[in-house]
């Protein structure tokens, strides 16, 4: 299975998440395209988090820390989502950049066709803040709308029952799991994570 994981905004939690994912599935990753960071990417990142896991080179590393249309076209490069192919058809973890409606080009293209071009599975990425109900269930109206298995969704950090209960009930959406804060992330954190997860997956992913 192919699993793409996106979230509601940047800096919500989608590497860490992809990281436990990668650590408790056993799935390969691959990001398609990095802005900025380039000395410390997502894709190292989950090297360093969960080193069992086989990371792809991503097939744009852009400079600029910015959105992927904009970032290319400082390199004077186009982005075009048949530049885009799978690295592998097993068992793959997918991260996003930002959210579903992240554009990379000036012709249309989101990153949400991304997840379309690949025929995978979602999960959504989110946390509680002021704004994130409606961030949120515009993120998995705009999946649905895209005709995309959206699988459900995770939270990172301190619970909001009054929150989650309403983005559940409003899109029919179920939320699989929690990732608590930690101030230092670990190796070992990571894999108790991915066991947890990997828990809560079950019935909806073969493993």
């Amino acid at each position: 299975m192919k699993i793409f994981v996106t979230s509601i905004d940047t800096n919500v939690g989608k590497t860490v998440c992809s990281s436990i994912l990668c650590s408790g599935l056993g799935y390969d990753y691959w990001k398609p395209v990095q802005c900025g960071d380039l000395d410390y990417s997502d894709s190292m990142k989950v090297a360093k988090y969960s080193p069992k896991t086989k990371i792809y080179k991503e097939r744009y590393r852009l400079k600029a820390p910015m959105s992927p249309h904009e970032a290319a076209s400082l390199e004077d490069v186009n982005i075009k989502l048949n530049d885009f192919n799978l690295p592998v058809k097993k068992n793959l973890i997918v991260e996003g950049a930002g959210g579903v409606m992240v554009p990379l080009n000036y012709d249309g293209d989101m990153i949400i066709d991304l997840a379309k071009r690949f025929n995978t599975r979602v999960i959504v990425v989110f946390k509680n803040y002021l704004g994130s109900i409606n961030h949120t269930i515009l993120t998995i109206e705009q999946i649905k709308s895209y005709g995309l298995c959206l699988l459900g969704l995770v939270v990172v950090g301190d619970e909001v029952q009054s929150s989650e209960k309403i983005i559940q009930d409003a899109t029919q959406t179920k939320i699989l799991a929690r990732i608590p804060n930690v101030d230092k992330i670990e190796n070992n954190w990571v894999e108790s994570q991915g066991e947890a997860l990997k828990q809560s997956l079950m019935e909806y992913i073969p493993i």
